[in-house]
């Protein structure tokens, strides 16, 4: 089983800049995929971007040059970094990781971004 814990979220204006953390535990493999999905009241969820074992990353084409993820796989931590954030930026961000050897994936619990002025 894996449990995943963000934070970082919280209240940001037009252009600022926030970043978000998601703590893993429990059974990890270092070949998980792990990414963000964001989800806008009234908006089905939505993939920000993921990256693989490798560090190979791809981004959804409205955070393109703008969100940054990463991973620190010995500290079991995957980041988002948001620079120039914008008021359609405002949701709910959840961490996943997925296993590609079953198919398995997990999810955080969700952390709110407010974009705002």
């Amino acid at each position: 089983q894996v449990q995943l814990v963000e934070s970082g979220g919280g209240s940001a204006q037009p252009g600022g800049s926030l970043r978000l953390s998601c703590t893993a535990s429990g059974t990890l493999f270092s070949i998980d995929v792990m990414g963000w999905y964001r989800q806008a009241p009234g908006n089905p969820r939505e993939l920000v971007g993921s990256i693989d074992d490798i560090g190979q990353t791809n981004y959804a084409d409205s955070v393109k040059g703008r969100f940054t993820i990463s991973r620190d796989n010995p500290k079991n931590t995957l980041y988002l970094e948001m620079n120039n954030l914008k008021p359609e930026d405002t949701a709910v961000y959840y961490c996943y990781r997925r296993r590609p050897i079953t198919g398995d994936s997990y999810w955080g619990q969700g952390t709110q971004v407010t974009v705002s002025s």
